[in-house]
């Protein structure tokens, strides 16, 4: 299944300003309500909604799933898709974050 069609199958964002990830009381990553972003922000919301707001390798695991073919671009090119990597990063350090949707 393609990314586009997956997005249509996540929760909506309207609602939402954008989604923090953080580590603590420290903010390590947003992502913003904006053109160019929206496609991440449905992805990191569905996660938050399905992994009670959980970002580990398990539900890293799951978002890379949902990127679909932008999971393998982004391993090709490192840089061109930060919300993509930083699943990759939690997977490899092992980490868990916390994700805050804001409205």
């Amino acid at each position: 299944m393609d990314f586009n069609t997956i997005l249509t199958r996540l929760p909506t964002i309207e609602h939402l300003t954008g989604l923090a990830i953080m580590a603590g009381s420290t903010q390590v990553h947003y992502i913003p309500a904006v053109t160019g972003k929206l496609g991440s922000l449905r992805v990191y919301y569905a996660l938050a909604k399905e992994f009670n707001g959980k970002l580990n390798r398990i539900s890293a695991q799951k978002g890379l799933a949902l990127f679909a073919e932008h999971t393998e671009d982004a391993k090709q090119n490192t840089g061109k898709h930060p919300n993509i990597d930083l699943l990759f990063h939690v997977i490899a350090n092992d980490l868990e974050y916390h994700l805050v949707p804001q409205s």
